[in-house]
């Protein structure tokens, strides 16, 4: 992990946002768009999946070092299948195992978004809001 200050603070808003992840995951999709929406978006499915599986590698890799984005790539593909096995045990989601390889897809895309440069944004985050904090101007 990067050396931050508020670590504790990262590490329960990343639980957190697994937590609603997988919450969402597994209600009935009828809450969220009905099937005129679906018809209209055959992938609108598969595109949540990439987007969602990106935003969680941005996320943790704002909080570890590059030598450490392996790790992120095994842990967030375990939860990918997770989600898809929570899914199949509730009789309104079923397992879609393409939806793992668009979580693979998000993940490969937020991997090279993080190595360019938004790796490690919630340490130049943290240091940009103490500058602000002590009243340093911030430009």
């Amino acid at each position: 992990m990067l050396p931050l200050r508020y670590v504790k603070y990262w590490c329960i808003a990343g639980i957190g946002i697994l937590l609603v992840v997988l919450m969402l995951a597994v209600l009935p999709t009828f809450w969220f768009w009905s099937a005129i929406t679906y018809s209209k978006f055959p992938l609108l499915d598969k595109w949540l999946h990439i987007l969602t599986f990106l935003f969680l590698f941005l996320w943790f890799s704002g909080q570890y070092h590059r030598s450490s984005y392996w790790r992120l790539i095994v842990g967030l593909s375990a939860f990918g299948i997770f989600i898809e096995l929570c899914q199949g045990m509730v009789s309104y989601r079923m397992t879609e195992w393409m939806d793992f390889v668009a979580n693979i897809f998000g993940i490969g895309i937020a991997l090279i978004i993080a190595i360019v440069g938004a790796g490690g944004w919630s340490l130049r985050f943290e240091q940009w809001f103490e500058k602000r904090k002590v009243g340093i101007s911030v430009d």
